[in-house]
């Protein structure tokens, strides 16, 4: 079951943190991945770069993994852990 919750765990990172395959495939603007819709946010103008918005939204993005891990801390450690020990 470890090794299980680890696996799925992993693959959700790696699908939420997926860029190129959302930036080319997606284009409705409701449908945007949270890291496509950050790297599109714009200024007023073509020189301003709003990082205010751009860390506002990493942040907001980042919360859902931060919550998953910590919340399923101790079934990663032991499916990571379980193949590792020898005996």
């Amino acid at each position: 079951m470890p090794a299980l919750a680890t696996t799925g765990i992993l693959t959700f990172i790696s699908a939420w943190n997926e860029f190129i395959f959302a930036l080319t495939f997606i284009t409705r603007e409701d449908l945007k991945t949270i890291p496509v819709a950050t790297a599109q946010l714009g200024g007023a103008s073509i020189f301003e770069i709003p990082y205010g918005a751009i860390a506002a939204a990493t942040v907001l993005g980042t919360l859902p993994l931060i919550a998953l891990v910590l919340f399923f801390q101790r079934q990663i450690i032991q499916g990571l852990t379980s193949g590792a020990v020898k005996g």
